[in-house]
């Protein structure tokens, strides 16, 4: 057992230095790099999410990946498009429903069109903040905000833990820690805010606006986490797959940042930008 936890610790460990290196290589090239990586890890996470409704290779899970990609088409450019390619989506999606029926159940159906907006759509945020002004120095907030409050609710949990937050779906997490998360997530955005405030010149008090940035994103990105490990504990699984030795699938690593992504969008748009 000794030797099977040194050996699962080492690959996560490896498996971990890779995605860190992809990520920062995604996001300081930004632009058509990122676009297609977001792209791509938006696709790879709605497979996966599909694929515990059963409906990965089937007609309503190819309605999904299409309106992914059209959503990323229409993106930026023409947003006013988003609201008809939703209507549409959900039109094909009841026609598939109600013509094939009952080989669809009613839940999966409303995954396929679910799984459009929490995958697809929220992950594309990523990109979005990376094209703000000033997103080249932003971006990073999404990270600092989600593995960073990971970090800092992991250790004050482990120091001060007493209090258990959601003790049927994740016992593991307190109170405690989910404070210690935010706050060193706040600390974190005011520090790279701070540091980097000469460059980030579209940016209102770059310091003040990255620190609360960083802890409204670290709010929500625990929900993020806890969402995705309330659909693991409905259908019995463990992880969503296997893409990330050690780490499981797409959904499994990035399942806080889905929510953090468009948290820090937000955020700064309403808080930030001159």
């Amino acid at each position: 057992n000794g030797v099977r936890g040194d050996l699962m610790f080492t690959t996560r460990l490896i498996s971990g230095i890779v995605l860190v290196i992809i990520a920062a290589f995604l996001l300081v090239e930004g632009s058509t790099v990122l676009y297609f990586g977001s792209m791509a890890i938006s696709l790879i996470g709605l497979y996966e999410l599909y694929r515990v409704m059963k409906i990965e290779r089937s007609a309503p899970g190819f309605v999904g990946y299409a309106a992914v990609v059209a959503y990323y088409w229409i993106m930026g450019n023409r947003e006013q498009y988003v609201t008809f390619l939703a209507i549409i989506s959900l039109m094909i999606l009841m026609t598939i429903y109600v013509v094939t029926f009952p080989k669809y159940g009613t839940e999966q159906i409303t995954v396929a069109f679910f799984g459009i907006f929490y995958v697809g759509i929220m992950f594309s945020y990523l990109y979005q903040v990376r094209e703000m002004p000033d997103g080249k120095y932003l971006v990073w907030l999404i990270l600092l905000s989600s593995w960073g409050c990971d970090t800092f609710a992991y250790c004050a949990g482990k120091l001060f833990g007493k209090h258990k937050m959601t003790p049927k779906l994740s016992p593991k997490k307190t109170v405690e820690g989910a404070i210690g998360g935010v706050v060193g997530a706040a600390v974190l955005g005011f520090l790279y805010g701070t540091f980097f405030k000469n460059n980030m010149i579209q940016v209102i008090n770059p310091g003040v606006i990255s620190g609360a940035a960083c802890a409204i994103a670290a709010v929500i990105s625990m929900v993020g986490d806890l969402a995705a490990s309330a659909i693991k504990r409905n259908h019995g699984i463990k992880d969503y797959g296997n893409l990330i030795p050690g780490h499981g699938g797409i959904l499994d690593r990035f399942d806080s940042m889905i929510f953090t992504a468009p948290a820090i969008y937000f955020a700064i748009t309403f808080m930030g930008i001159r």
